[in-house]
């Protein structure tokens, strides 16, 4: 027996038991650990396919934590008051977390923390979601980096800490608090017919993150700095959808990398340089919160977008339906997998800011409904990098050309034929699974006619290069 008290340990994008600082800070101060996932306003909000995809997790990781001779409670409501009754319940006076950077988080986390110190509670958070926090890299004169090269030349030598093992034990009480049922949650309710589609194409939990991490740097890390650019190809990581939930931790990736680095497999260093970028989405969002929500460059908040979402032009992309292979394949790759290849997020932005002039908050929006890897910070700088109004953006002048971002990286056309059936003998499956996953309302089949543009790329494009000399940029 021991008389040290209780701890709490609250998860949020740390779904994992290896390289979890809260949950090794809580298991090595003594006493008996309590490990929580709460319900709160930030999980109500999220959108269909990450709510979705996050339940899976959670389902994955209360397994772990049963093999361990823990659990995992569930509870919903107030995020505070939910920590202040467990803590009434078993005795706990200590409670551990892991910090997250959006601004709503930052928020809420700062607010919990004041209340649970005023109560006597000791509270300790914890660095489990990137490499290094945002107030740890400074330019030379002190500032926060607002271009992406010159910070990743500044943390590229930085040592990273190793990852931390999973506990060999976690303690655990006699009697457990009470738990909801993850199924009365219903997080997948709003993925409707979606869900069954999307399924066999997710890679959830722990053990699967760091299987996918293993195959990769065995073997495709090493042509990453060009496959990663075909769309056909499986020349990425696929890590994304678990960093998102935090099923493996970015210290774990970091240090793998480098391993193949000191290997000499060629294409580390560029998978290195995608954390990075990964880590600047979380330097802006956390030094210049307005980027989650309104043009990082404030010069852009006059521009003309178009911010009537139910223009048929939008319904169109947001469909699948441009009348552009690239754009359309793309939506369809995210209804069916819940990703959406790199290169193509690419095309399907700049088209959507620059060819139909629409305000990228909604395509941002659409991306946090369908996009089972959506990141806050990844999401606000990916939109408007493409966009032109964000940090280190491509020139906001670049107009991507579908066509010919089509004939240079899928010149034989596997990526098009994978995804649209429409005018095709013999349409392949994941082509035709498209149909089951997206609403009956749509009203869609393949046997469809497939459509014509609705804005011709020429057409497109100029108009958007007009309205930027307009403008004055």
């Amino acid at each position: 027996m021991t008389d040290i008290t209780p701890s709490i340990v609250w998860l949020r994008r740390d779904l994992r038991l290896s390289d979890n600082p809260a949950l090794t800070a809580a298991c090595a101060r003594g006493g008996l650990v309590i490990v929580v996932f709460i319900h709160d306003d930030s999980v109500a909000q999220l959108g269909a396919a990450p709510k979705w995809r996050l339940g899976l997790s959670l389902g994955d990781l209360a397994d772990s934590l049963t093999a361990k001779g823990s659990r995992l409670i569930l509870r919903s409501g107030d995020a505070c008051d939910v920590l202040l009754d467990l803590i009434e319940e078993t005795g706990a006076e200590a409670v551990h977390w892991s910090r997250l950077y959006d601004p709503e988080a930052i928020a809420r986390d700062s607010a919990i923390k004041s209340a649970l110190k005023e109560r006597g509670v000791e509270v300790e958070s914890h660095n489990a979601h990137l490499l290094f926090e945002p107030w740890t890299v400074e330019t030379q004169q002190g500032g926060f980096y607002k271009v992406y090269t010159p910070m990743w030349r500044a943390v590229k030598d930085r040592d990273v800490p190793a990852p931390e093992s999973t506990p060999q034990r976690i303690p655990a009480p006699e009697a457990w608090p009470e738990s909801e049922r993850l199924e009365d949650w219903r997080l997948g309710a709003a993925m409707q017919r979606g869900a069954e589609v999307c399924l066999p194409h997710q890679c959830v939990g722990e053990a699967a993150a760091q299987g996918r991490l293993g195959a990769f740097v065995g073997g495709t890390i090493a042509d990453y700095a060009t496959a990663r650019d075909l769309p056909a190809k499986p020349g990425t990581s696929g890590l994304s959808e678990n960093l998102t939930y935090g099923e493996i931790s970015a210290r774990q990736c970091w240090h793998a990398g480098l391993h193949a680095l000191h290997e000499g497999r060629g294409g580390a260093e560029t998978w290195l340089k995608e954390f990075v970028w990964r880590e600047f989405a979380y330097h802006l969002i956390y030094h210049t919160p307005r980027i989650a929500s309104g043009n990082w460059r404030e010069e852009w908040d006059a521009f003309p977008w178009n911010e009537d979402a139910a223009r048929p032009e939008v319904i169109a992309w947001k469909q699948g339906r441009t009348g552009v292979p690239f754009v359309d394949a793309a939506m369809r790759e995210m209804y069916v997998t819940g990703t959406m290849h790199n290169r193509a997020r690419m095309i399907v932005a700049s088209y959507l800011t620059k060819h139909l002039m629409t305000h990228w908050k909604i395509g941002l929006e659409w991306f946090a409904d369908c996009l089972t890897d959506w990141d806050p910070a990844s999401n606000a700088m990916g939109w408007q990098w493409a966009a032109g109004c964000g940090p280190d953006a491509a020139p906001y002048f670049r107009v991507f050309n579908p066509e010919t971002q089509l004939h240079k990286f899928d010149p034989e056309g596997v990526y098009i034929r994978r995804w649209i059936a429409e005018g095709t003998r013999s349409p392949s499956e994941t082509a035709l699974s498209y149909f089951d996953a997206i609403p009956r309302a749509w009203g869609l089949s393949p046997q469809d006619r497939y459509p014509a543009p609705v804005v011709g790329l020429k057409e497109g494009r100029e108009r958007a290069l007009a309205a930027y000399q307009a403008r004055g940029f």
